[in-house]
């Protein structure tokens, strides 16, 4: 029988992962592409659940947010894409030995919308198999909650380059991590073209 898989994408730690190790052209990625390409013989994609929030301009990159929207543009051209968004926080942060005050902010709500979206799925019997791509040890407790309450599902955990969880491997059936060539097949075209004729391009820098 063809196996049902789903994939849940923690776009935050995916996104750091490659940006860590430089791959920035990795940025313009086809996340249900992705998806397929973790896939086996006999495996068929359900649904692929890609996990985010806005970004916020920073002084030394205020195209950040310009960026992520037309990288967001070109994920929703995908049908078998669900996009989940998060939000930042704002926090102020303070240098207790010279008393220098500082922005930044905090992602929210990713860890919990995967959790949400995870057992749903399960709930539901979306998949048989679910595919976590994601380091985040936060993730355990839902892993392990799928595979505890549904013992004839599997949750597999593909951590991102760079990326390991010793919590997250210990409760996933199984785990491996993403090489390079499988993200050098999973690229999204150049150019983009929306539904109403608009044509997206992939950022310059991201190339």
């Amino acid at each position: 029988m063809t196996q049902r898989i789903a994939a849940y994408i923690d776009g935050f730690n995916l996104y750091y992962s490659l940006r860590e190790k430089g791959w920035r052209r990795y940025y313009w990625l086809d996340l249900v592409r992705l998806a397929e390409n973790l896939l086996r013989p006999g495996q068929q994609l359900m649904a692929v659940r890609y996990f985010t929030a806005l970004v916020f301009p920073e002084l030394n990159d205020p195209d950040k947010p310009l960026r992520q929207n037309v990288y967001l543009e070109a994920l929703a051209t995908l049908p078998a894409l669900h996009i989940h968004m998060g939000y930042h926080v704002t926090k102020r942060l303070r240098c207790p030995s010279c008393g220098a005050a500082w922005q930044t902010h905090e992602e929210k709500t990713t860890d919990v919308n995967i959790a949400v979206e995870l057992l749903g799925d399960a709930q539901d019997d979306l998949f048989d198999t679910a595919i976590i791509i994601s380091g985040d040890g936060d993730l355990a407790s839902p892993v392990r909650t799928v595979r505890e309450r549904y013992p004839g599902k599997q949750a597999i955990v593909a951590f991102p380059p760079g990326r390991h969880s010793n919590g997250l491997r210990s409760v996933a059936t199984t785990s491996f991590p993403i090489g390079r060539g499988v993200l050098s097949k999973s690229l999204l075209p150049d150019h983009v073209t929306r539904a109403d004729g608009f044509v997206l391009k992939r950022p310059p820098s991201w190339v």
